[in-house]
């Protein structure tokens, strides 16, 4: 039963696609809900209900139930949890994680999710902390490899089995780590040892460590984030590239009393209205959901909405061209949110690459907007831009005679000519009044255009008062300001 990915639509590095596995297809980006056999507070035939497609157990606490582990063999897996989707599971890792030690072997685990019938197996990897030291790191990755490459000697090349990318926070092990795994042929690829990042809010931190196992990935693969559990961070790990995510968030925080939302948790006995429109919220007010017998369940059947409504807000966005604005809006609920935003932002390079070239729109949110991919690209295209000895760009709607080119400028892309005007990103961008950071990097793009045709002697008018000295700072000897 082999797993293949196909891509549909992308944005940034997010995509939308179809994970196959066997006879079996998922939209992605999915949700992957965590189920637990002897904590179920929402139950996996109500999850299909919901519109879930996956999700995700544990084998190794199956397999050391007294009241499951015989069972589910029987029995197999769908069966007992009455899920006819895709079910994963996990190997032990987390535990391992957890307490240090596990009482099954790689082969041992593999063997327990083959028979009971489970969709994708994980290999019994090491989960390095974030914070151990590269001996360590080094160590524990070449025995994670280890055991990908024992699972595909023991069970073959078609095995659903999951090739996980370990290697804490040191880039160049993840990146070799992503190679290995894409070598050994694995295209389903959980990014693992990342819950203590996000618990910790570390999100630059876990940028750089996505994106550097991404850079190594085949693209073919289907990249899974272990352990993302809050809505509110899952835009941001789209536009890195991340397919799939699994969540036992809904459920741990619904004991805790939390009420989760696309811009944060609240405690529901602080809250005095309900700001949802699922099922649950509309039958109920603040106050019967908080002294209702049955509020654990009824805050997780409302937490499981909200996040399967992000992933499904992500997928239009890929689909639109708009992950970037959905991106920026999610991570400006949260200073370390909004921090991982800018890291991303600094890989711009890197993630042009993945995007697509047309987008339905280019909304200017900030200063942040004037390193989105788009920006990148289009001062990289002024470069090919044939120019005639004498050019000018105008920063007004005004006609100009007299040159051989006239270019008009648009923060914060910069110069284009006027066949342009209606193409995107010029036709398509939305953008309030100058700022600072928007004239700056419009300037850089008349700079790079000035340093890709030194035969040229550009001239740039039409300025406000109030802009010229950015203007000059900027562009410097490489275009000359006239009235």
């Amino acid at each position: 039963m082999a797993i293949s990915f196909e891509s549909l639509d992308s944005d940034i590095a997010g995509r939308t696609g179809k994970l196959v596995v066997g006879k079996k297809v998922i939209r992605t980006p999915a949700l992957l809900p965590v189920i637990n056999p002897h904590l179920m507070l929402v139950t996996p035939k109500e999850l299909k209900g919901m519109g879930v497609e996956a999700l995700i157990t544990n084998a190794y606490i199956f397999s050391q139930s007294k009241q499951y582990s015989e069972r589910v063999k029987e029995e197999g897996l769908h069966k007992l949890l009455d899920f006819d989707g895709v079910i994963m599971t996990d190997s032990g890792s987390f535990q391992l994680s957890v307490y240090g030690q596990v009482s099954i072997t790689n082969e041992q685990t593999l063997t327990y999710q083959r028979d009971i019938g489970s969709d994708i197996w994980v290999p019994l990897d090491i989960p390095t902390s974030p914070d151990a030291d590269r001996e360590t790191a080094e160590r524990e990755l070449g025995i994670t490899m280890e055991r990908l490459r024992e699972a595909k000697e023991l069970f073959g090349n078609d095995a659903p089995i999951a090739g996980p990318v370990q290697g804490s926070l040191y880039p160049d092990l993840r990146e070799r780590a992503g190679k290995e795994v894409g070598d050994l042929g694995f295209s389903f690829c959980p990014i693992g040892a990342v819950v203590p990042l996000m618990e910790s809010y570390r999100y630059r931190d876990l940028v750089d460590v996505v994106l550097a196992a991404k850079r190594t990935l085949p693209r073919s693969a289907c990249i899974h984030l272990f352990g993302a559990g809050h809505p509110v961070m899952f835009a941001l790990a789209a536009a890195m590239g991340c397919d799939l995510f699994d969540s036992a968030a809904y459920a741990l925080y619904a004991k805790e009393g939390r009420y989760l939302t696309t811009h944060g948790s609240f405690k529901i006995d602080e809250l005095a209205d309900l700001p949802c429109s699922c099922a649950v919220c509309r039958s109920h007010t603040a106050e019967q959901l908080r002294t209702a017998k049955d509020r654990t369940r009824l805050l997780a059947l409302h937490n499981l909405a909200v996040t399967l409504a992000e992933i499904a807000r992500i997928r239009q966005a890929i689909t639109d061209g708009t992950l970037w604005e959905l991106v920026d809006e999610r991570c400006r609920n949260h200073p370390q949110l909004l921090s991982g935003y800018r890291r991303l932002l600094q890989h711009n390079a890197e993630l042009e690459q993945y995007d697509r070239a047309h987008k339905r729109r280019f909304f200017y949110r900030g200063d942040e907007s004037c390193a989105r991919t788009e920006v990148l690209r289009y001062q990289r295209q002024l470069t090919w831009l044939r120019l005639g000895e004498n050019v000018l760009v105008a920063c007004d709607n005004g006609i100009r005679e007299g040159y051989d080119t006239v270019l008009y400028f648009k923060p914060p892309f910069g110069p284009y000519p006027p066949d342009l005007k209606e193409t995107f990103p010029i036709g398509q961008s939305e953008i309030p009044e100058w700022d600072a950071a928007m004239v700056r990097q419009g300037c850089r793009g008349i700079r790079m255009l000035a340093d890709s045709h030194k035969e040229s002697r550009i001239r740039v008018c039409g300025l406000h008062a109030e802009w010229k000295n950015i203007f000059a700072e900027e562009i410097g000897n490489a275009a000359e300001l006239i009235e």
